[in-house]
């Protein structure tokens, strides 16, 4: 069964956070009810108001293609994709087929431990569908359909990779990889269970070692990283044992069936030369200058493999770390905001990465959901780099922070957490923990160091664990070796 290879190409769409549609002015807003957001244009009635681009979108577009290192099409041209289905009112989708916004470039994961590099064969614009709602369980077995085409003219963006994935595995990294780099654009949500991110992949499978391409299906209604990774392994080891049975893998699109863990054939494949395209004689083409894509690369903030490289080679953290932190938008500039008051890198880290990632993880919320400010978390760990409060102390303060999103000092002054530093305070409950205690004593005496380790537990015992532990090796190994 390992004769063969995988061979996957991922088309991957994106929605554009734009207010309004791509050559209308309907809105984008998500969860309106059905078919309120739409008009003459995006319906394709006959008559009315020509489209007119929404240039916000092209400029996200291009800010993608520069961010995704492809080469910018000198013009901004659309054409007609022509095809009949439910959701396409119009029969026709407006597209780019012959100058897509960029060509060529590529996009770097890591695999392993090994960078992989997965090049972008195109990136295009063109106007989202309809959704269609199915009655019944699935496409396959519905009997009837509803159409909602509040969607239908959203701008939506399709990445187009080379067929350079060789894993379900890989496909998960590009796709998560492609979704930080467009959340730090800030040009989309990426939500792929509102429909903003999709992903289709093409899956073929090659003897290892052929440079020839096998015949190829494309699968779709993957809306999750877990399904797609689920969906490419069935789908590839379905075609091995297509080809190890002696036939051949029927090159058409499937649908994959998340609840049964199957893929199931929907339709034959088209090709491009079923679409019949050409020019959209309604929207004349824009030039896209020089000055133009410099003025756009100007707003394109540190992306993931920057920042990765600034937190590892100036702040010296262990590339895992990094890797974590660089992975969302929001926690790191989150991790950046804390080390603005707490200026202590590998702190701060270890307190995101352990700490609040744990807090998070359980609680099933995302970063944005929650209540720690940057601001809170480095006033806690400045307490506690004073020694006004342990660092046990301090995730149970933090703890409270999580729920509440109280101030730290607040807390610590509410529930009477303050570290007690005094050293005449400690050397009087050191003492009566000696005195009650003069085995303990004669064990370490002994040699018997866990007696120190036991001795130190009962004064943070007597304490309700609120003495400086530094402060009470101190003090306690100096009255044991009186």
């Amino acid at each position: 069964m390992h004769e063969y290879e995988t061979v996957i190409g991922l088309e991957v769409h994106v929605e554009l956070l734009t207010d309004t549609k791509l050559f209308c002015g309907c809105s984008t807003a998500f969860g309106a009810e059905p078919n309120t957001q739409v008009c003459p244009i995006c319906l394709g009635l006959p008559g009315g108001t020509l489209p007119l681009l929404n240039k916000k979108a092209a400029e996200f577009t291009i800010k993608a293609a520069l961010a995704l290192n492809c080469e910018i099409a000198p013009k901004i041209a659309f054409d007609r994709k022509n095809y009949f289905y439910a959701d396409l009112p119009k029969g026709f989708q407006i597209s780019q087929y012959f100058y897509p916004m960029g060509r060529n470039g590529y996009i770097e994961f890591l695999v392993n431990g090994k960078t992989k590099r997965v090049g972008i064969h195109q990136l295009h614009l063109e106007e989202d569908t309809g959704k269609l709602s199915h009655i019944g369980d699935d496409i396959i077995s519905s009997p009837s359909s509803r159409v909602d085409f509040n969607r239908a003219g959203v701008p939506l963006m399709e990445i187009v990779s080379e067929p350079d994935i060789r894993s379900a595995e890989e496909a998960r990294l590009f796709l998560q990889k492609l979704r930080s780099i467009i959340r730090y654009l800030d040009i989309s949500d990426c939500k792929m269970e509102e429909g903003s991110m999709r992903c289709d992949a093409n899956i073929s499978i090659r003897p290892v070692g052929s440079t020839e391409f096998g015949k190829k299906t494309e699968l779709k209604n993957m809306n999750s990283f877990r399904s797609v990774y689920r969906g490419i392994e069935y789908e590839a080891e379905r075609q091995r044992s297509v080809v190890l049975s002696g036939e051949s893998v029927i090159p058409e699109t499937r649908h994959w069936d998340e609840a049964k863990g199957v893929t199931r054939a929907m339709r034959s494949k088209l090709v491009s030369a079923d679409y019949r395209c050409f020019p959209d004689p309604n929207i004349p083409p824009y030039p896209v200058t020089e000055e133009w894509i410099q003025e756009i690369k100007k707003t394109i903030p540190e992306l993931p493999d920057e920042r990765y490289k600034r937190l590892t080679e100036e702040h010296d953290l262990p590339s895992s770390t990094a890797e974590v932190l660089t992975s969302s938008k929001e926690l790191a500039d989150f991790y950046d905001a804390v080390l603005s008051v707490h200026n202590e890198p590998k702190t701060v880290s270890n307190w995101i990465v352990s700490e609040y990632l744990g807090l998070l993880n359980a609680a099933g919320m995302d970063i944005t959901e929650s209540k720690i400010t940057p601001a809170g978390l480095g006033k806690l760990l400045q307490s506690i780099a004073k020694g006004e409060i342990s660092g046990k102390i301090g995730k149970t303060v933090f703890e409270e922070m999580f729920n509440t999103g109280e101030d730290p000092a607040l807390i610590i002054e509410k529930k009477g957490l303050k570290q007690i530093s005094d050293t005449d305070t400690l050397s009087r409950i050191i003492s009566a923990v000696l005195a009650a205690n003069p085995q303990s004593i004669e064990d370490y005496r002994k040699g018997k160091k866990r007696a120190m380790g036991f001795l130190v537990g009962q004064i943070m015992k007597e304490t309700k664990g609120q003495a400086n532990p530094q402060l009470v090796n101190k003090l306690l190994m100096e009255e044991l070796n009186k």
